[in-house]
């Protein structure tokens, strides 16, 4: 595995790929790697005859300064968990390199990234947009694969490449969980003992709402159950509770109180201690 601490490495890198004739995917990563990535690497690897990752803690995607300060940087067992995957190349660079001296370029999208969770956190998603943009335009892959838990994420980078004619394939990868369903994240290494198990009610409710769903519970109930499950545990604070069209996240068509007659995809954000998690499941009657 080739390890490219600039721009110029990973392009001659990836020259020397494309000069084979391969194929390339692309797993973009912020560190703190764990097998919910290693899903993704796995899924490039499937796809395409070469797999480039990146690790780069993106400092405009986080609102809190003291989130970023905290975000767990474990470089050695990122690229050892890299290699043992199969990765082909990996690219680690500067900030100031990805924003340049001067820099003052940003890419959004006006809808997708300003509700739901982009409300909560505002910035969040121009900051996502713009260095995977910039990585895009780094690496130039032919698809690139993201995780289905960061859902509206997913989203906005979709919209991005279509609308800007990127010629990249967006592909979303099932959500890995833990053996007692935690949804895998990079930020769970920085809950507590206590905060760990409270964590659970997170895909407790979602199992919940997915069971409903089959019975053809309304979408009321089906969120005021979601609600109730995660007030049942006092040390989990509800930030976010979104019930939505799958992949437009427009509004639901249909009345609350009626029987579920559509898919819906169910996002939820909350806060354990000084760590949010969020999670995700699209559910249909």
């Amino acid at each position: 595995m080739q390890i490219c601490r600039s721009i110029a490495a990973i392009r001659d890198t990836v020259a020397g790929f494309r000069g084979e004739g391969h194929s390339l995917g692309l797993v973009t990563t912020m560190g703190a790697l764990h097998e919910g990535h290693m899903s993704l690497v796995a899924a490039a690897k499937r796809d395409h005859d070469r797999v480039v990752a990146t690790i780069f803690v993106n400092p405009t995607q986080f609102g809190d300064p003291k989130d970023l300060e905290t975000y767990p940087r474990t470089e050695s067992a990122d690229l050892a968990m890299l290699e043992a995957a199969g990765c082909d190349a990996v690219l680690i660079p500067r900030a100031d390199e990805i924003y340049p001296a001067g820099d003052e370029t940003i890419v959004e999208t006006q809808n997708l990234a300003m509700r739901l969770h982009g409300a909560v956190r505002p910035g969040h998603f121009r900051g996502v947009a713009t260095v995977v943009t910039k990585l895009f335009n780094i690496t130039r892959p032919d698809a690139a694969y993201f995780g289905e838990k960061d859902y509206q994420q997913l989203q906005v980078i979709r919209r991005m490449a279509t609308d800007l004619h990127m010629g990249i394939d967006i592909h979303g990868v099932p959500t890995l969980r833990e053996a007692d369903g935690l949804a895998m994240s990079s930020r769970n290494v920085r809950l507590t003992a206590q905060d760990r198990a409270a964590a659970l009610c997170l895909s407790r409710a979602l199992d919940r709402a997915e069971r409903m769903a089959a019975e053809r519970a309304s979408p009321a109930r089906i969120e005021a159950a979601i609600r109730g499950t995660i007030a049942d545990e006092p040390r989990a604070t509800l930030t976010g509770l979104d019930m939505v069209a799958p992949e437009s996240l427009a509004p639901l068509r249909q009345s609350p109180d009626a029987p579920l007659s559509e898919p819906i995809a169910i996002m939820i954000s909350a806060q354990f201690g000084e760590v949010l998690l969020i999670d995700q499941r699209e559910i249909a009657p």
